[in-house]
C-alpha cells in the first residue's frame, strides 16, 4: 500500500492535505479507490467497458489485502514476470509497473534447465516432488533448484539487476518487489533508486533515496536531488565553565570562540544549501571586528542588567504636610512640591 501510494504521490495523481502529519490506512485506501475511478478511460467500447468494470470489481475485492501485503508469485524468466493473480489487477488499473530482480543467469544452463518456466510456488512444489523420486536425474534437479534458492535468498541476482536497469525507463516511477516487500523504485540518470521509508530516518530530512547498485546491499543514501548524503559531524560547541565570572576576560574569550564556531557552522550550511540549489550564497560574512563589537554589546547589556539588579533606584519621598498622605515618586520634586517646602522652612 505504501509503495503504491508513494508512486501516486510522486506522480501527483494523489494530493494530501497540507501540513498533514498522520494518515490512517483507511484514508489511504479511500485515496486509492478514488484514483482507480478517476483513472478509468473514456469512450470505451461496450465490451471493453464491461471488462474494465469487471477488473475494477475484482480489484476492489482484494484491495483490503494491501494493508497487510499482497501475495505475488514471481517467475524467474523476466523482471516483469509474475504469475497472474487478482492482486496484480490493481497495478494494471493504476498503470503502475511491478518489477523484481530474482532471475536465473542464462549462462547457468543447469539452473535454467532445472528452474525452467516455473514460478516460485511451482518451484517449491517441484522440489518436494523430485526429492521423493528414485531417479538420479530427478534428485540432481531437486538439488540444483534448492541451491539456486539458497544462493539467491536475497531475491536479487546480478543478472536480475542488469535486466532491471534495462527494463525500467528513465524517470519511471514503479514498484519493486524484493524480500517479500514492496518498494518505490525510480530511475534517474540511468541509476536505480529506492525511496527510503524506514522510520529510523524519519528525522533525517536529507535521506530520501537509496541506491540500488549491487546485490550485497552496499549502497548509499542521497537527498531529494540525488546528491550523496554525508552524515554531519557531531557538534563541538565549546561548553562554558560555570565558575568563570560574567564579564571576565575568560568569559569574553569563550563567547568569542562560540561566535566563531556558529559563524563557521552557518557558512558551512549556507554552502551546502547553495551547492544543492536551495538558495544563493550569503552576501557577506562577519569580520573579527563585527564579532568583537557584537560581543562587546552583549557584555555591556549584561553589565547594565547586573548593575540594575544589584543597585535598585531609590524612590524620593515627598515632604510630609499636615493632612496629606505619603506617596512614592521615581522622579525629581515638582515646582509645587518645592514651593511648599520653602514655605515650611520660613514658618519654622
Amino acid at each position: 500500500l505504501l509503495a503504491i501510494m508513494n508512486v501516486l504521490l510522486l506522480k501527483e495523481k494523489v494530493k494530501l492535505a497540507p501540513m498533514l502529519e498522520m494518515i490512517t490506512s483507511e484514508q489511504l485506501m479511500t485515496y486509492l479507490g478514488e484514483c482507480i475511478f478517476e483513472n478509468m478511460p473514456q469512450n470505451l467500447s461496450e465490451t471493453t467497458q464491461a471488462n474494465y468494470e469487471q477488473n475494477m470489481q475484482d480489484a476492489m475485492s482484494v484491495m483490503y489485502k494491501l494493508q497487510t501485503g499482497l501475495d505475488v508469485n514471481v517467475r524467474f524468466t523476466g523482471a516483469g514476470d509474475f504469475e497472474y493473480t487478482p492482486e496484480l489487477i490493481i497495478f494494471d488499473l493504476l498503470e503502475i509497473s511491478l518489477y523484481h530482480g530474482w532471475l536465473v543467469d542464462p549462462q547457468d544452463s543447469d539452473t535454467v534447465t532445472a528452474v525452467n518456466l516455473c514460478s516460485y510456488n511451482q518451484l517449491v512444489e517441484k522440489i518436494i516432488s523430485l526429492r521423493q523420486s528414485e531417479e538420479e536425474e530427478s534428485v540432481r534437479q531437486a538439488l540444483i533448484t534448492e541451491q539456486f534458492l539458497e544462493r539467491t535468498a536475497s531475491q536479487l541476482t546480478y543478472h536480475g539487476l542488469c535486466e532491471l536497469s534495462s527494463v525500467v525507463k528513465e524517470k519511471e516511477l514503479c514498484v519493486f518487489f524484493r524480500n517479500n516487500h514492496f518498494n518505490t523504485l525510480y530511475k534517474h540518470n540511468n541509476e536505480l533508486f529506492l525511496l527510503v521509508t524506514d522510520q529510523g530516518f524519519l528525522t533525517e530530512s536529507n535521506v530520501v533515496w537509496e541506491t540500488l547498485s549491487n546485490v550485497d546491499g552496499d549502497c548509499h543514501f542521497t537527498d531529494a536531488t540525488f546528491r550523496t548524503y554525508t552524515k554531519p559531524a557531531p557538534s563541538t560547541v565549546p561548553i562554558p565553565d560555570p565558575s568563570i565570572p560574567v564579564g571576565s576576560p575568560e568569559q569574553i574569550d569563550h563567547d568569542y570562540q562560540v561566535a566563531l564556531f556558529l559563524q563557521e557552522e552557518d557558512a558551512s550550511l549556507q554552502k551546502q544549501a547553495w551547492e544543492s540549489g536551495q538558495q544563493e550564497p550569503a552576501a557577506y560574512a562577519y569580520t573579527d571586528h563585527d564579532l568583537a563589537m557584537h560581543l562587546q554589546e552583549e557584555e555591556n547589556r549584561k553589565a547594565t542588567g547586573e548593575h540594575q539588579r544589584t543597585t535598585p533606584e531609590t524612590p524620593i519621598l515627598d515632604p510630609i504636610s499636615q493632612g496629606q498622605s505619603r506617596h512614592l515618586s521615581h522622579g525629581p520634586p515638582s515646582e509645587a512640591q518645592r514651593r511648599r517646602g520653602e514655605r515650611k522652612e520660613k514658618e519654622e
